[in-house]
């Protein structure tokens, strides 16, 4: 007899929780009680416009730390399904048994070494250039980082509903000061104060081709860049080498694939979106990218995408080789030096 869906959630659900036993604390606080608050929504199954009794989550946020304090030191379990053992991280063997039922499972690591799992309902799939093209609906099971998007050789995940919830805690965000930014001016092209359900499945919508894009766009970079970049990505781990190397191999993608069809789809709300939604190192990086942007937003010519595209390809490219070949030389010790090249291998200049 098949083994009920309830058993597997259960399961993953577990593991989930060893996950962020181990990492969840190393959120900034703020960040932390937002997305603990988004996932008491979401385990309770509550709208976005739902008021949420802060005293109830305070008290579920109390239960679920303490329920983290018992799991630290735990090992992920493996999963047993309709009889059989299978390791968490055996995406293709787990998928062998779940798809048949509509249902997709990933477990696999991220940013940092952090393992990430979810179970969710299949919403669609597609094989296409020796790649898996799997589309999640409804989560049953998630840690609480819960990542829009993640590649398991030979899958490719999009999460609908962790993308939707993204687009709703980055409108919370900004809603707190409101400023006059590309984030903003993404989320006025959609009416939110009065269509709120509405108007983040539409704008779900328009940046779930652009994730599927992005993520068709990591696959042509690795195979670009050779199977060692994950090599060093593991020896690099938590160090700010890491943080610049992910990116480089993000711009690279959003090179070869993101923004030339920005450029042809010319849809302002997906250019705005794209933009706000540079931080960090990868904003850092690629200051010509906010350049082009700001041209963009006094003559709305979107040609900018496409020789940024052409001219990054080749820069994010000689960037990420050298990059291996410091890492070849010099092993994990390579980070120090990486982590010093950042104003040479910048593509445009900073402000």
């Amino acid at each position: 007899m098949p083994q009920s869906t309830e058993s597997i959630t259960r399961q993953v659900q577990h593991n989930c929780h060893v996950a962020d036993a181990r990492h969840a604390k190393e959120y900034g606080l703020c960040t932390y009680l937002m997305k603990m608050r988004e996932y008491y929504r979401w385990e309770q199954g509550l709208g976005f416009d739902a008021p949420l009794a802060m005293d109830e989550v305070g008290e579920w946020l109390t239960r679920r730390e303490q329920l983290w304090s018992g799991l630290g030191a735990s090992a992920f379990q493996s999963l047993e399904i309709d009889g059989h053992h299978y390791d968490p991280f055996d995406v293709a063997a787990i998928n062998d048994r779940l798809l048949p039922r509509r249902l997709v499972y990933s477990g696999g690591l991220g940013s940092a070494g952090r393992p990430h799992f979810f179970l969710a309902e299949l919403e669609r799939l597609e094989r296409a250039e020796g790649q898996v093209r799997v589309v999640s609906g409804r989560e049953l099971a998630r840690d609480l980082a819960s990542p829009a998007a993640m590649m398991c050789e030979p899958y490719l995940f999009v999460r609908r509903e962790s993308l939707r919830r993204l687009l709703w805690e980055k409108l919370e965000s900004w809603r707190w000061r409101r400023p006059d930014n590309a984030l903003g001016r993404a989320f006025a092209c959609y009416d939110f104060d009065r269509r709120l359900a509405a108007s983040l499945e539409r704008m779900t919508d328009a940046e779930m081709e652009l994730v599927l894009l992005h993520e068709r766009g990591e696959h042509e970079a690795g195979r670009r860049l050779g199977a060692g970049w994950n090599d060093m990505l593991v020896a690099l781990a938590g160090t700010a080498a890491e943080l610049m190397a992910r990116a480089v191999r993000d711009h690279l993608a959003d090179c070869i694939e993101t923004l030339p069809a920005l450029a042809r789809m010319e849809s302002p709300p997906s250019i705005h979106f794209y933009v706000g939604n540079l931080a960090g190192m990868r904003r850092e990086l690629f200051p010509a990218l906010q350049q082009g942007y700001d041209r963009w937003l006094e003559d709305a010519d979107p040609s900018f995408l496409e020789s940024l595209a052409r001219e990054g390809r080749a820069h994010w490219r000689r960037v990420g080789e050298e990059m291996l070949m410091l890492f070849r030389e010099r092993g994990a010790e390579a980070g120090g030096v990486i982590g010093r090249r950042l104003a040479e291998w910048r593509f445009g200049a900073p402000r």
